[in-house]
């Protein structure tokens, strides 16, 4: 365990938790919400440090992350925990289980970061920002190595600790489950205008792609994608979105989304924005990525082999358009 960042004694021993905007109230003896940041003894630890339940190498684009050195490979680290409770969670083995992990250092993370052409450490699996910590000692190391440091969120962070970790933060692919705060209530025992608050300001310091996972019934009205599209377009038309194909569950036992469902997500998205995306789903046109210049096929992908077929380092190799892409 480590003494956590971002918290006040309150009386009676209790601590207020200030790393999200769940701010949880725990008691000694207890944890918050994430259910690895404990209070001893009126202290705030956090119980994941040096603990990972996964690590593996990954193809960038399983973040997703889809303009950020496409057909590259990157180190995957998780740990246990998350401070939302979503009903649909698709790595809810990793947050309900009696937390234990494999010790590993940021030390050991940041050398094995560069490993068989990896370009760098995804914070993935779980949510990362209850892993801050370690995350932030991994990052600083990451970065001193010369390679990158991903983030895969849900956005759900207060302003100084994003702060503080931002500036180590190259590529972010952030959820926004629903533009509805009484989704985020319900489904997610969370809050909205957090998430997009992050969105907001990381796109002002490192690369965003922004991924929803479209629910029948639940947010996959017209309205529903309008609302989330115009949100979007907002932070850049240039912005990747990627509508991802629910399927049952942990708690929620809603049929799977109908490829009909996300085709029509995508087709409403594209008139808006520049790069729309489809997951969970094997779809040639909604996996390739266009040139929003000239429409030339710039980079194909089948499943998670990738194809990078017309980029010039960041521009169209066919009409010579700066692209939004890292490279």
């Amino acid at each position: 365990m480590k003494e956590a960042s971002y918290f006040e004694k309150l009386n009676g021993g209790k601590v207020r938790c200030l790393l999200c905007p769940q701010e949880c109230i725990i008691a000694e003896g207890k944890s918050g919400i994430c259910r690895v940041r404990s209070n001893k003894e009126g202290i705030l630890y956090s119980e994941n440090y040096e603990r990972a339940l996964a690590i593996n190498l990954d193809p960038v684009e399983k973040k997703p992350l889809y303009h950020f050195y496409p057909g590259k490979q990157i180190l995957s680290v998780g740990t246990g925990g998350c401070n939302q409770r979503c009903d649909f969670c698709q790595n809810w083995e990793m947050i309900e289980a009696d937390f234990t992990g494999n010790h590993v250092t940021s030390s050991e993370i940041a050398e094995m970061a560069g490993r068989s052409g990896s370009i760098g450490v995804a914070y993935t699996y779980n949510e990362p920002i209850i892993w801050f910590e370690f995350v932030l000692e991994c990052a600083e190391k990451v970065r001193k190595r010369g390679y990158k440091n991903v983030l895969v969120t849900n956005g759900l962070i207060n302003p100084r600790p994003l702060e503080e970790i931002l500036p180590l933060i190259d590529a972010m692919n952030i959820d926004v489950k629903s533009m509805s705060e009484e989704f985020y209530k319900k489904i997610c025992k969370s809050k909205l205008a957090p998430v997009l608050n992050t969105c907001r300001r990381a796109k002002q310091s490192c690369h965003i792609e922004i991924t929803n996972l479209v629910i029948p019934t639940l947010n996959d009205s017209k309205e529903d994608i309008l609302k989330l599209v115009e949100f979007v377009e907002s932070l850049g038309k240039d912005t990747p979105l990627h509508f991802s194909a629910y399927y049952p569950c942990y708690k929620m036992k809603i049929p799977r989304t109908p490829f009909e469902t996300l085709k029509d997500a995508w087709l409403v998205a594209k008139e808006r924005l520049d790069y729309v995306y489809m997951g969970n789903v094997m779809d040639e046109e909604g996996s390739t990525s266009f040139c929003h210049n000239c429409g030339k096929v710039i980079v194909r992908r089948q499943g998670y082999s990738t194809f990078v077929d017309a980029l010039d380092g960041n521009r169209c190799a066919y009409c010579g358009e700066t692209l939004p892409f890292i490279v």
